[in-house]
C-alpha cells in the first residue's frame, strides 16, 4: 500500500450529519448543521460549534438542545440550515420547510421530519475550543424507522454522512458485517 501524506487535516470518515436545534430569545426554533462530533461516552455527546453561531446562543441560554440525524430525504433542508446564518436570515428555520414539536425531556424543539433525535442537556461549552458537551437525556425514534425487532432499520432510516475532503454527502445503510461476531473467526484460529 502506497500512502500519500497530506499533513494535519480535519479528516475522518464518515462524519455524521447532525442537526442541532434549540429555541432563540424570541421562542422561535433555530437549527444548524454540525459534522464535527460524536458520542463521547454512554450518556454524552461532544460537538464542535463555533462561538458565534446563532443556534448556540439558544442552546446556552436554555441549557438544552436536540441533535437529530440528517437523512437522505432531507439533505437539501439540512444543507440549507448549514450554509445559512441565522443572524443574517431571521426566518431561516421557517424557510427550511421543517416543523417542530417541543421535546418532553429538554427545553428544545424536535424537528418533526428528522426521525432520529438525541435530546440533551448542556454539560459544558468551551468558547476557546468550541467544544459543546451534552448529557444525553433521551433518544427519540420515530416508529417509521423501526424494524420488526424494535431497533432502527437501515432499510427504513437513511442517515447522511459527510466527507470533508470532497464536501459531499453520502447515504449510509449497506450492511458490511456483524459487529462483535465476525472477528471471532480470527480469535478462534490457532
Amino acid at each position: 500500500m502506497a500512502r500519500k501524506n497530506i499533513g494535519a487535516k480535519p479528516y475522518i470518515m464518515p462524519m455524521p450529519v447532525m442537526m442541532l436545534s434549540s429555541y432563540d430569545e424570541k421562542e422561535k426554533p433555530t437549527a444548524m448543521l454540525a459534522v464535527w462530533g460524536g458520542i463521547s461516552n454512554e450518556t454524552e455527546i461532544t460537538i464542535t460549534v463555533a462561538a458565534e453561531r446563532h443556534t448556540l446562543k439558544g442552546i446556552l441560554a436554555r441549557q438544552s438542545f436536540v441533535v437529530s440525524m440528517g437523512t437522505v430525504e432531507t439533505a437539501t433542508q439540512c444543507d440549507y440550515l448549514g450554509i445559512t446564518r441565522g443572524v443574517k436570515v431571521e426566518d431561516k428555520f421557517e424557510r427550511s420547510g421543517f416543523h417542530t414539536t417541543k421535546s418532553e425531556f429538554v427545553d428544545a424543539p424536535l424537528i418533526d421530519e428528522l426521525p432520529f433525535a438525541v435530546e440533551c442537556r448542556v454539560k459544558s461549552y468551551n468558547p476557546e475550543t468550541w467544544q459543546l458537551i451534552g448529557e444525553i437525556v433521551n433518544v427519540g425514534l420515530d416508529e417509521s424507522i423501526l424494524g420488526e425487532n424494535g431497533k432502527v432499520s437501515f432499510d427504513k432510516f437513511h442517515p447522511l454522512a459527510f466527507d470533508w475532503m470532497t464536501k459531499t454527502y453520502f447515504a449510509l445503510g449497506e450492511k458490511a458485517g456483524n459487529a462483535y461476531k465476525d472477528g471471532l473467526e480470527i480469535r478462534q484460529r490457532k
